[in-house]
């Protein structure tokens, strides 16, 4: 059984003396810091042990692969366990041609 990993928080981010730290990870470098000197009330620190196994690695949420789609000849290449997100720089009639073809195929797409 798989355990979940901890939300890795910056140090001080809970903190409201200097405004708002942001939570997004930075390392700790005071000299004098607990964190940095991994005492474990202090947050966990990311690190090799807490990867995702290889097989799920780069999946969606959905527990499918997501692939970026271009054009019409990068639909005609995919089969059905895969998830296709259209590109931004498709505009609205190649994107409801890609669309047509993937309801055909049976392939869902994340970003109609």
């Amino acid at each position: 059984m798989e355990k979940k990993k901890p939300s890795f928080k910056r140090q001080y981010s809970s903190y409201k003396k200097r405004g708002k730290v942001q939570t997004s990870w930075r390392k700790p470098r005071g000299i004098d810091s607990k964190q940095r000197k991994h005492k474990k009330a202090k947050g966990a620190h990311p690190r090799v042990g807490y990867g995702s196994p290889r097989v799920t690695r780069g999946m969606h949420p959905k527990g499918k692969h997501e692939v970026l789609v271009r054009n019409m000849k990068d639909v005609e290449s995919l089969n059905k366990d895969v998830l296709v997100r259209i590109s931004a720089t498709v505009g609205e009639k190649k994107r409801k041609e890609i669309i047509a073809i993937c309801e055909k195929k049976g392939i869902e797409v994340i970003n109609r």
